[in-house]
This record gives structure tokens, sequence and C-alpha cells, in this order.
């Protein structure tokens, strides 16, 4: 019962909402700017996220590379001082932290991908609101047109 009363107040509220833009056309230009405006913020925030992310998984990378120099300079070490054991626990060890390392670059890698993405999102949306900007003078003078239209309008019937 609940759902059905919610889905009438919606219906309702879409009707009136369209009713209102329908009338305040230059409202509805405001309303599709907010919303491209919420989506180019959206598209910043996701942007510098990955950049952060990206900035992380490069310090990983570098952090591991430092750790497989020193497993490889222990590694010989102990090659070298017949504790060929050890060296081979070492090499062992080296090998897991290479195949960390292979995983970084796989998640660096995806992490470019999904940037790629959204700076072509943001690209498209800046040119979008670039036309949209040319259009909006236009609009703009269209609208106060219109509005000192109804203002003749309204007078013209007072007088009559």
């Amino acid at each position: 019962m609940s759902a059905t009363w919610l889905d009438e107040l919606e219906r309702v509220l879409e009707e009136r909402l369209t009713d209102f833009l329908r009338e305040n056309p230059y409202q509805e230009l405001l309303l599709h700017q907010q919303h491209q405006k919420d989506h180019y913020q959206n598209l910043k925030r996701q942007r510098q996220q990955l950049q952060k992310e990206a900035e992380e998984l490069r310090r990983q990378l570098l952090t591991l590379a430092g750790t497989v120099r020193e497993w490889r300079t222990r590694s010989n070490r102990a090659r070298k001082a017949g504790a060929s054991s050890l060296a081979d626990r070492a090499d062992q060890h080296i090998a897991d932290l290479m195949e960390q390392g292979r995983q970084l670059w796989s998640d660096l890698d995806q992490l470019g991908n999904r940037f790629k993405d959204v700076e072509q999102k943001f690209c498209a949306l800046s040119e979008q609101s670039a036309r949209n900007s040319s259009t909006l003078e236009e609009d703009w003078k269209r609208f106060a047109a219109q509005q000192e239209l109804q203002e003749l309008m309204r007078k013209r019937d007072k007088t009559n």
C-alpha cells in the first residue's frame, strides 16, 4: 500500500516538475546546467582519486624494487658464502616479490585504463559545456525577449 502511495506521489511530483519546466524553459536550462556541473565535479573527483591511487601504486612499486635489490644482494652474498640453501630461500622470496610487482604493474595498467575513460568523459563534457555556453548567451537573449513580450501582453490586457 505504501509503495502505491509513494508511486503516486512520485508521479504527481514528476508531473508538476514537467509542467513547471514547460512553463519556465530557462529553469530547465539551469537544471540541465546544474546536472552537467555535478557530473563535471564528479568526474573531477574520480580523476583526482585515480591519480592518488596511481601515485600510491608507483610508491609501492618503487619500495618493492628496493626490496628486490636488497634480497638479490643477500642471495648473492649467501651464495658466495656457500649457504646455498639460504640463497635458494632468498631466491624464492625474490620470485614472490617479483610476482607482487607484476600484480602491481597490472593494477597500475588497469588504473591507467580507468583514468583514460574518465579523462575522455571529462574532455567530452568540457567540449559540450563550451558548446552550450556559446548558446547560453543566445538562450538568455531569447528568454529576456520572451519575458518582455509577456510583460507587454500583461500590460495590454490590463488596458483592455
